[in-house]
This record gives C-alpha cells, sequence and structure tokens, in this order.
C-alpha cells in the first residue's frame, strides 16, 4: 500500500529544509562578517549595518512578487534561479571595497535571490504537503533557518584563517552549486504532481467531510472561504498578524542575528567565544523550531503567548552580562533565547496558514514579509545607531522585551484557533 512507503512530502521537506539552511546561512551570518567588515574599513556600525537593513527590506519587498511567481510558475525553477542570484551576490562581496558595492551584491542581488528561495515561495509548497503536522512541518524548515545560525561558526573559522573575502566566497558556492540543482530535482508544488495526497488525506480521508457539519456555523465559514489577499486584508486577524511579523521576525529576530556577537564582544568576550555563543544559539533556536510542533496539540496561542513572555525573561538577563567574568551567563541567554524564540516564528507561520492556507497563500505570506522587511531594515539599523549614541545595548534591549510582550498580546487578541483549530493527532 502507498501509505507503507516513504511518504514523498518528507524529500520535499528535507529539500526545503537545505533551501533555508543554504539560503537563510547567507543573510545571517552577516553577523560575523560585520565586525571584520567595520575593522578592516573603519565604517561606523550604523552605516555597516545599513548593508544589513537593506538586504532585508529588498527581501520583504519583494517577497509578494516572489510569492506570486510560486503561485503562478513551477516552484523549483523559482527556487533555483533565487538560489543562482544568491551564490552569485555573496560570491561578488569578496571583490566589494566601497559600501555601494556591499549594497548593490548584498543588499539587492542577494536579497532578491533569497527571497525567490526563501520562507515564502518554500511554506506556499510545503502547506500543501503537511496539513496535520504543519507546525512541525514549519519547525522543520524553521530548524534550516536555526542551522544555519550555527553557520556562522564555520564563518568565523574561514574568517580568521582566511579572511572574510574567502568566506565570502565559500558561502555563495554552496548556494548556487549545491542548493539550485537539489530544488528542481526534488521540489513538487503539491501531491497531485507525484499523484499522491497530503498528509491529513492519507491518516483519515474522509475526516474532513465527515468532520464540517460538526463546526461551529462561524469556524465552518472562514475555512470554506477561498481567501484572496483582498478579503484577508479586511479581517481584524491579518492586521493582527502584520504587526506581529513586524515585530518578532523583524526586530527581535534581525537584531538578534545582526548584532548577538557584537552584545558579547562589547561584553569582552573574544571573537571565537562570541561566535560560539552566538553557535549555541542557534543551535538552540533550531531545537526551539521543532518544539513549536507541539502546537499541533495544544493549540497555537496556548503555546505561542507563554513561550514569548519565558523568552522576553531571558532576554532581561542581557542586563546582567556587564563583562566576561560570568560565562555561564551568556550561555544560559542563548540557550534560553534560542529555544524560546526558536519557536515563535514556527507558531506564528502555522498559524497564519491555518487562517490563510489556499491557492493565494503564498501572496497573502509575501504580504507579511513586508512587515518582516520594515521591522528588520529598522531594527538592526536603530541597535547599531542606538549603540553609537550611547555606547550601550541597553535600550536594544529594552526594544526586544518590550516587542516580545505585545506579540504575545497581538495573538491573544487574534485568536487564531477560534476560526482555525488544528487538527489534533
Amino acid at each position: 500500500m502507498p501509505t507503507k512507503h516513504l511518504y514523498y512530502g518528507w524529500i520535499v521537506l528535507a529539500v526545503g529544509f537545505l533551501t533555508m539552511l543554504g539560503g537563510y546561512a547567507c543573510r545571517n551570518a552577516f553577523s560575523v562578517f560585520y565586525p571584520a567588515i567595520v575593522n578592516e574599513f573603519g565604517w561606523t556600525r550604523g552605516n555597516t549595518a545599513l548593508i544589513f537593513s537593506l538586504n532585508v527590506l529588498v527581501y520583504g519587498l519583494f517577497a509578494p512578487i516572489a510569492g506570486g511567481l510560486v503561485d503562478r510558475f513551477k516552484p523549483q525553477y523559482v527556487l533555483a534561479t533565487g538560489a543562482v542570484f544568491m551564490g552569485l551576490g555573496m560570491a561578488g562581496c569578496s571583490l566589494a571595497n566601497a559600501p555601494w558595492q556591499f549594497y548593490l551584491l548584498y543588499g539587492v542581488l542577494a536579497a532578491i535571490g533569497l527571497s525567490m528561495a526563501g520562507f515564502a515561495p518554500i511554506a506556499a509548497f510545503v502547506t500543501n504537503w503537511f496539513v496535520r503536522r504543519r507546525a512541525l512541518a514549519f519547525g522543520i524548515l524553521g530548524a534550516g533557518f536555526g542551522v544555519s545560525l550555527i553557520f556562522a561558526s564555520g564563518a568565523q573559522y574561514i574568517i580568521s584563517v582566511f579572511g572574510w573575502r574567502t568566506a565570502y566566497v565559500a558561502v555563495g558556492l554552496f548556494v548556487g552549486v549545491v542548493v539550485a540543482p537539489l530544488c528542481i530535482a526534488f521540489i513538487r508544488r503539491s501531491p497531485r504532481d507525484k499523484g499522491l495526497q497530503s498528509d491529513a488525506e492519507i491518516r483519515e480521508p474522509s475526516a474532513t467531510l465527515d468532520d464540517k457539519p460538526q463546526l461551529p456555523a462561524r469556524v465552518r465559514a472562514w475555512q470554506e472561504t477561498n481567501w484572496t489577499l483582498r478579503k484577508a486584508m479586511h479581517t481584524r486577524q491579518y492586521w493582527l498578524f502584520f504587526p506581529m511579523f513586524v515585530l518578532s521576525v523583524g526586530i527581535v529576530e534581525q537584531i538578534a542575528i545582526s548584532h548577538q556577537v557584537y552584545f558579547y564582544l562589547d561584553a569582552g568576550y573574544g571573537s571565537m567565544q562570541a561566535a560560539t555563543f552566538y553557535g549555541v544559539f542557534g543551535i538552540c533556536f533550531a531545537i526551539g523550531n521543532i518544539a513549536a510542533a507541539w502546537s499541533d496539540k495544544t493549540g497555537r496561542e496556548r503555546f505561542y503567548i507563554p513561550t514569548c513572555l519565558v523568552c522576553a525573561g531571558f532576554v532581561a538577563l542581557f542586563f546582567f552580562m556587564q563583562d566576561a567574568n560570568a560565562p555561564w551567563l551568556p550561555m544560559l541567554i542563548a540557550v534560553g533565547f534560542g529555544l524560546c524564540f526558536g519557536a515563535i516564528p514556527c507558531v506564528l507561520n502555522a498559524a497564519l496558514a491555518d487562517l490563510f492556507h489556499g491557492k493565494h497563500y503564498g501572496k497573502i505570506l509575501g504580504t507579511m514579509i513586508i512587515g518582516f522587511a520594515i521591522g528588520g531594515m529598522v531594527g538592526p539599523w536603530l541597535a547599531g545607531y542606538l549603540y553609537d549614541v550611547t555606547g550601550t545595548h541597553t535600550i536594544t534591549y529594552t526594544l526586544i522585551i518590550a516587542s516580545l510582550v505585545a506579540i504575545a498580546i497581538m495573538m491573544w487578541l487574534a485568536a487564531p484557533s477560534k476560526l482555525s483549530p488544528v487538527q489534533k493527532q
């Protein structure tokens, strides 16, 4: 019987994981390239962080286009083209000597490539394969993002031994030469393309039809809606999720990625120590991604809200990291912050898919990523500017904590489980 064989959705998900790993390694390794570039050229932190901010902005602005492309064309070719663009942009940075060159290569070319081979296009087809295990699928994709943070330690080693220019070439080659062919060979839009069914249809082929009459009328009406971007934008939930993307994957995540190494360096730790703490954060972030699958059982907000608040508590420990005399403290922060925050974006994305999944989901998610881009553009630059002006990260830590509390409140107000309850396993 077909169910006795390996479900092809797992192959699609595995390639999606590797694509996330390679693509976001390009962006997330900026945290270790950042000090090297500042030291070589003597640019201010704020101006140098604009390289990262521009990448995030272009990535976000292009996301609705990327989502539309993957809704319209074969996703394997969209992703492969994006991987090639990323590889060219990153490898090209090895030749850069002026800010405008980094802005063009890393901020524009690599960003467009990442948008085409990033989360929005991948999520658009992965949700077709996984319904019952949607948060688990997003968790595995998110783990690709988390493992890309671990790659920063490897990039730091290459930078220390061979220099940052060689490191850029290594990252670019991996994405362009390894990831692109895998996407063409294995990615498919939906189970129908392989003559298969989704995981929910395999497990319970008649459950969907039998269960609908038992659902409240409001829930049935919501789930039966053919969600277009226009319809989604007329809901309260859409406009609660948009600022959640701004604050969580925009402000909090991008500050953590771009400045976290500097948090440890400015407390007195060495480059490899700081990269190690950042790598531990990445490992725990990946574990947190997988832990987000628990929301498939509990419901999205029941998992999301307490996780945000506990995460805020771990971030508050940064206030006590005044010097390098207590290495257990940054390690504790990296573990707790990584575990908690790793789960937050995965549950957020699963909840969005629960509410608005359909043939226009790629475009809807793409507009959410504009929100991410707004936060991601402002956050890294603002954190660098605040340090240039005050000489401390105190305001930045406060901003992260306030953002985590705010998104917990907004998830409570959105209450996705009341409109699209998870299909408990």
